[in-house]
């Protein structure tokens, strides 16, 4: 073989070689990340191959489903105390008089 090309392949070899090799090394490092933290892993055609959905998972999202109805219910409510809080903060006291007032004679009239 001709010492010129025996000398460029002695230059292009290790640059081939640490091009195919770094991906390598950065895929094999996401997948162990992604299955040290829980993530979910990818086939190769994109769907979830890790975790897959199990009776006890679906068990607890119908759990975490049902208490987040609860709390979003909750938290409807809270807002409507506060809105009425506000207003009562924020009225004339004159004009909630006033309202106390009718409240009164409403309730003595239905009597």
């Amino acid at each position: 073989m001709d010492p010129d090309i025996i000398r460029l392949l002695q230059l292009v070899l290790p640059i081939i070689a640490i091009a195919i090799a770094v991906p390598m090394v950065g895929v094999f490092a996401n997948t162990w990340l992604r299955i040290k933290h829980g993530y979910p892993l990818d086939g190769a055609w994109g769907k979830a191959v890790y975790p897959k959905a199990d009776r006890e998972s679906q068990e607890r999202i119908k759990l975490l489903t049902s208490e987040n109805a609860q709390l979003r219910a909750e938290v409807g409510s809270l807002k409507d105390r506060m809105e009425t809080i506000e207003r009562i903060i924020t009225d004339q006291p004159s004009q909630l008089e006033r309202e106390i007032d009718a409240l009164k004679i409403e309730k003595s009239g239905s009597n």
